[in-house]
């Protein structure tokens, strides 16, 4: 089954069969000739969709753009002093709150591991074959202001940030958002709201917002669109950056 012809191979490209190619060429003779054709077609199909499925969640958290793409949910250090809750971060883990269109609230103390943990979950949603997005409020900001010289910019600059199925904003409220930002972030979340789910990294607890937000009715509305439907995760005032320095000191 190994040894195609140049003109079979030529077609299997063209259809962009790539990984079953490889599968089928890389396939050892010796040892799967005595195996029924059945069995050896679903050897290749496995070997190819393995192979297929690796790929693509590589584009995903490459395209990402993660902070920390080595971030994994799986190997969070200091659980217990940080008090951070395990099962929790299980659940988080199986990305099932996106398939309900819950966001997440990482709140912490500075360093606490916020931005880590919060990458770590866009990366799981990759594993998943769920389409994810890193992006700290500042560049969010720099971009959308960007997007307003260009023709169409700000139309453009929504739909693709309420495209992404799970969004993480890092720096959520560091700095006070103006008046137009905000105009921005009640129309992103209105269209995200319902449909997608999106993390959000912040040093503020839920009570700070509301005056983080400028406490008027874009306030009222941007939070209606987040926090009834939102699963609340404390990172704790442990601080990790402190710890990783004195690990490698």
């Amino acid at each position: 089954m190994s040894r195609l012809d140049a003109e079979t191979k030529r077609k299997l490209r063209e259809m962009n069969a790539g990984e079953l190619l490889e599968a089928i060429d890389t396939q050892d003779e010796r040892l799967s000739i005595s195996l029924p054709f059945e069995d050896r077609v679903r050897l290749v199909v496995d070997d190819a969709y393995s192979s297929f499925t690796h790929s693509k969640v590589t584009g995903l958290i490459r395209r990402a753009g993660l902070r920390y793409p080595n971030a994994d949910l799986r190997r969070i250090d200091l659980l217990d002093e940080r008090g951070l809750d395990r099962q929790l971060l299980t659940q988080l883990g199986t990305c099932s709150f996106v398939g309900r269109q819950q966001n997440v609230v990482l709140q912490g103390f500075t360093g606490s591991g916020k931005s880590y943990l919060g990458c770590a979950v866009a990366k799981r949603a990759c594993e998943h074959r769920i389409r994810a997005h890193y992006v700290r409020m500042p560049d969010l900001e720099e971009e959308w202001v960007a997007a307003q010289d260009r023709p169409g910019g700000s139309g453009k600059f929504l739909r693709k940030y309420a495209a992404f199925t799970l969004l993480v904003i890092d720096e959520w409220l560091l700095d006070r958002p103006t008046e137009p930002m905000r105009g921005m972030l009640l129309e992103l979340m209105e269209r995200r709201y319902g449909e997608t789910s999106t993390v959000f990294c912040t040093q503020y607890l839920q009570k700070d917002w509301h005056q983080r937000l400028g406490s008027g009715v874009h306030a009222d509305a941007i939070m209606d669109r987040i926090i009834h439907n939102t699963i609340w995760v404390e990172t704790g005032n442990y601080n990790m950056r402190e710890h990783a320095a004195l690990v490698s000191a």
